[in-house]
């Protein structure tokens, strides 16, 4: 038969057919039928199956459509009956029928008995079908599932537009496998756009394991790996300061560079709130708006709110601006909705924009800084002083080829503050210092002069104001490296690291000086190094001092992978220091406490860190911190860790994330205060996961600091995959809470171990 001619007269035939239609219907007819998918072999309910993937179907190369049959009749005006196992396809599209019918005039085709169409995106199956050359095609009672990923249902009809657009009446959709529908979408009407790979559904409602959920008038969900607009994983709680609580997000896909994330709830003790994240990334700027917002608290009967907007914008030039900016409406915000014992226990929020400039020579920073105090409680004189502006210059200069280089530290502050004195203070630090590195020694003496000047308003009756500190400094940084090589490859695998620091600076009576925002840090192997042993431009130290410490390192001369790095170190003095603050004696001894570090990574699954300090004259332990942690994989861990100060601290922090099951994970933590004899913060919870949705419960008790007050939270959150494209993290604290953890994702394609 050739292309375009139809018989004169009806002819039947017992023998497989093949026949050719027309080019155009063959474009209008075929072509839509490439959006869903079809339903693949059922695996049990506690596997995850691999999504099926397209059948490779086979086409003429002009594209025209080929159709086999039984059975063929072709009438003398055009139109064909064509019947028994009849397969139409067209460039990789298929329909399978027992029955088909083609009008000549109208270009219609109907498909009938056990009707099944598969196209490189989905596959449909359905009792009758139809078809026209406009591109319009319809199903009725149809089952589709995707091709490639998780999706499957079934519809009333089915109805495919020319532009490939697919509408679905009376619709059941999930992601779960067949034979385990534990959550199902029903709507009214869904539409699917490949185009855009969006879904859209009406009139919906959803049923987890058949327990109606929520109902929506409008839902949107993605098609594709994409980011979608729509709703996100809604999450449940309770609090003892809240009640019983309900947040559902939606997410904004307002451009590839920006979204923003709507999260409406509702507290059964506070009333209804909106929280708000707004995101947004350009080639010069990234920042971040978070807002929340209560209009009546049902408590304190007001308007609650928090802000915290974040952007850093690079100009160009060496140039970069940060904003950084955070406020409440009330001093007992955070007690109120924040969770967890450091969270509820905010005393401070920054306010903070900053200026950076850097190039070859110059660092340069301008900040303007000022601090909403949340602790209303505490002493006025005890908040800490606004900086408006505080400008540091730091500079560094070569000198020709010779190894010398000129150093310029500076930095001037304008201190704020409603009580007591404020002002000015300028910091000058020009230093000379010659430098030789090599790969087994650094030598690096240096000399220096440091002057403070300041301009004081309010200072205390007697007091100068305009104080001066002026002296000399000199300071000798050298240190040699050994490497103990391997024999057998010849590379180095273990090294030694001596360190010597000698510091000089001459005694100045500084007693008259104002303390802003100096203070004198924990000793640890920074610190041990310094020439100032203060922090801040408020006090400069005298010394005549010697520092000394030795480092070894272990790692693996092949790769460079460093297993064990281990440091103890201490500082002589060959004058008792004098210059303190107020309040603080000078220390009678002639050494510094001993402090050492331990640092063992991945080593059988081991990481170890040990920070040591002891004080050599009392024979006692000063500081000790010490975590381990076991770690065979990305979903088991333990640690272990016990944190201590003398007076100040002595706790034990452990924590786990581990499976329990092939589904379910467990995940925990606990925080015991030795001096207090109290559990400061438990955590405990559990995840699963399945293929098609995962639950995630965790409790928490725990104290506010500020009142001592024990309170318990527990948050539930349940994500039914394939109806977001957008996680929403629910597990963000439990990253902070239990180190190395991470949140297990969906279940493996494939049948469980």
């Amino acid at each position: 038969m050739r292309r375009g001619r139809v018989p004169e007269a009806p002819r039947s035939s017992s023998q497989p057919r093949s026949i050719q239609l027309p080019n155009s219907l063959a474009a209008r007819a075929i072509a839509v039928l490439a959006v869903l998918g079809a339903t693949a072999a059922a695996r049990a309910a506690d596997e995850c199956p691999v999504p099926p993937a397209a059948p490779a179907i086979a086409s003429l190369p002009d594209h025209r459509i080929r159709i086999e049959s039984d059975s063929a009749i072709l009438g003398a005006d055009g139109d064909a009956r064509v019947s028994g196992k009849v397969v139409v396809s067209q460039n990789g599209r298929r329909i399978a029928a027992d029955a088909l019918t083609y009008d000549q005039h109208t270009g219609h085709i109907a498909v009938e008995g056990a009707v099944r169409f598969t196209d490189p995106k989905l596959q449909i199956d359905s009792d009758t079908g139809s078809y026209d050359q406009t591109g319009r095609a319809d199903f009725s009672n149809a089952a589709f599932q995707l091709y490639g990923r998780p999706g499957r249902g079934f519809a009333k009809s089915i109805a495919l537009t020319p532009g490939g657009r697919i509408r679905l009446d009376r619709v059941r959709y999930t992601t779960c496998p067949a034979g385990a529908e534990d959550w199902m979408l029903h709507a009214s009407s869904i539409d699917l756009n490949s185009a855009r790979q969006q879904g859209t559904a009406r009139n919906a409602y959803l049923v987890f394991k058949h327990v109606p959920l929520f109902y929506t008038p409008f839902l949107s969900f993605p098609l594709g790996p994409e980011r979608q607009s729509g709703l996100l994983y809604p999450s449940f709680g309770h609090t003892g300061n809240n009640g019983y609580s309900i947040a559902i997000p939606y997410y904004f896909n307002l451009a590839p560079n920006y979204d923003l994330t709507l999260t409406p709830g509702f507290m059964t003790a506070r009333g209804f709130d909106v929280a708000g994240q707004y995101r947004f990334l350009t080639e010069s700027s990234h920042g971040e708006l978070d807002a929340t917002y209560l209009p009546v608290d049902q408590q304190t009967h007001g308007a609650r709110d928090y802000l915290h907007f974040d952007d850093l914008t690079d100009l160009g030039a060496h140039q970069r601006v940060r904003f950084d900016v955070a406020g409440v409406s009330d001093s007992n915000y955070f007690q109120d909705f924040a969770v967890g014992s450091a969270a509820t226990s905010v005393t401070f929020l920054e306010r903070r924009a900053s200026y950076q400039y850097r190039d070859s020579v110059w660092r340069v920073d301008a900040e303007f800084q000022n601090f909403q105090t949340i602790d209303i409680s505490l002493d006025p004189s005890l908040r800490p002083y606004s900086r408006v502006p505080d400008v540091t210059a730091r500079a560094l200069w070569p000198i020709a080829d010779t190894g010398w280089e000129l150093a310029l530290h500076s930095e001037a502050v304008d201190f704020l503050r409603n009580v007591g004195t404020t002002g000015m203070r300028l910091n000058l630090s020009p230093e000379l210092r010659w430098e030789r590195r090599t790969a087994g020694y650094f030598f690096v003496p240096a000399v220096g002069w440091h002057l403070t000047q300041y301009d004081l308003k309010h200072a205390a009756q007697g007091d100068p104001s305009s104080p001066s500190l002026s002296l000399p400094f000199a300071r000798l940084d050298t240190g040699l490296i050994f490497e103990r090589d391997d024999p057998a490859s010849g590379r180095p695998e273990q090294t030694l690291e001596p360190r010597m620091v000698y510091s000089y600076v001459p005694y100045r009576n500084q007693d008259g000086l104002p303390v802003f925002d100096t203070a004198l840090p924990d000793l640890n192997l920074t610190e041990l190094y310094q020439t100032n042993r203060f922090v801040g431009g408020d006090r400069f130290g005298d010394a005549n001092q010697l520092s000394l410490g030795m480092t070894t390192r272990w790692f693996d001369s092949t790769t460079g992978r460093q297993y064990l790095s281990a440091t103890l170190g201490q500082t002589r003095y060959f004058t008792a220091p004098r210059v303190t603050l107020p309040g603080v004696p000078p220390t009678p001894n002639s050494a510094s406490n001993l402090v050492g570090d331990v640092e063992l990574t991945a080593y059988r699954n081991v990481n170890l860190k040990l920070d040591y300090q002891w004080d050599p004259y009392s024979a006692t332990t000063e500081k000790s911190e010490v975590s381990v942690q076991y770690r065979p994989d990305d979903s088991r861990m333990v640690n272990l860790g016990y944190r201590f100060q003398h007076d100040v601290l002595d706790q034990w922090d452990g924590s786990f994330a581990w499976p329990i099951t092939h589904r379910w994970n467990a995940v925990a933590r606990l925080v015991y205060s030795v001096m207090d004899h109290q559990t400061i913060e438990q955590v405990a919870g559990f995840e699963y996961r399945s293929c098609c949705w995962a639950l995630q419960i965790v409790q928490r008790r725990y104290v506010v600091n500020r009142t001592g007050k024990l309170t318990t939270s527990i948050a539930m959150q349940l994500e039914l995959l394939g109806l977001s494209s957008v996680r929403n993290a629910a597990d963000t604290f439990l990253r902070r809470a239990i180190g190395g953890y991470s949140a297990v994702g969906p279940m493996p394609v494939g049948p469980a171990p």
